[in-house]
């Protein structure tokens, strides 16, 4: 016998992110019958991803793992497979190299995010099966579910959540787990 869909619109396994009404940079995280806040690209959510495009991919995107900066924020319990962030991890996002959308080790000429941020953005990064698993040239690199900027500002394309809300989701989070964004 099949469960039926919780009333937040997420099925057991499933995070459902979905456009938050009358902003389309927001959105609204249902998990396990809870809605957390989100920040998502700058263009808002798109059917055809392009590199560059600031948009999220309409998509159900498989969890493969993920980062964390453990000096600055300790790692609640997770089945998620987890590396620390080291000073010299990035992550290629130069659609002609052929290490588009892998991460990489500094230094590294062609373009690439700095896994090891400032910000703290990518404190806690778990990265989905977006132009992974099959690349293909400027479909989009780097479509991370990571935490927000204050003020819940757009992202260039990732799906932002908050530290708390991030410390709540990543509980429950395992390999395989689908981030369904619509």
């Amino acid at each position: 016998m099949r469960k039926k869909a919780s009333t937040t619109g997420s099925r057991k396994g499933t995070i459902l992110v979905r456009t938050a009404p009358r902003d389309r940079k927001r959105a609204l995280v249902l998990f396990d019958g809870r809605v957390e806040q989100a920040a998502i690209g700058r263009s808002g959510v798109t059917a055809i991803k392009r590199e560059g495009d600031g948009a999220t991919p309409r998509a159900a995107m498989r969890l493969i793992g993920g980062f964390v900066r453990l000096d600055r924020v300790p790692l609640p319990p997770t089945r998620l497979p987890m590396r620390a962030v080291r000073g010299d991890m990035l992550w290629c996002d130069a659609p002609q190299h052929p290490c588009y959308n892998r991460p990489v080790r500094a230094p590294f000429r062609a373009g690439h995010e700095r896994m090891m941020r400032v910000d703290g953005l990518y404190d806690i990064c778990l990265v989905m099966d977006w132009n992974i698993s099959s690349r293909r040239r400027n479909a989009g690199s780097a479509i991370f579910f990571h935490l927000i900027r204050p003020g819940y500002e757009p992202t260039e394309g990732c799906v932002a959540v908050s530290l708390s809300a991030m410390r709540r989701l990543i509980r429950q989070m395992h390999r395989g787990m689908v981030v369904k964004v619509v």
